[in-house]
C-alpha cells in the first residue's frame, strides 16, 4: 500500500513531540513539495503506521 497524503480536517488535541534533527530537516525538505502542513503529516504516517502494523500482525496470525 503506497503512503498518500490527504488534506481532509478531522477533530484533534494538542500532544508534545519531540523529533531528531535530521529526521524534521528530512520531513521539512519534503513538505515544501506538498501544500499539507507538518501536523497533517504526522498523522497521515502516524495511521499509515498502525495500518500497516494491523497488516502484519494479520499476516503472523493466519501463519
Amino acid at each position: 500500500m503506497a503512503f498518500n497524503l490527504n488534506v481532509e480536517r478531522k477533530e484533534s488535541i494538542n500532544k508534545c513531540v519531540r523529533f531528531p534533527v535530521p529526521l524534521m530537516n528530512k520531513i521539512e525538505t519534503v513538505l515544501k513539495d506538498y501544500d499539507i502542513s507538518f501536523s497533517k503529516f504526522v498523522i497521515q504516517a502516524c495511521e499509515y503506521a498502525l495500518e500497516e502494523l494491523e497488516t502484519d500482525d494479520k499476516k503472523k496470525v493466519e501463519s
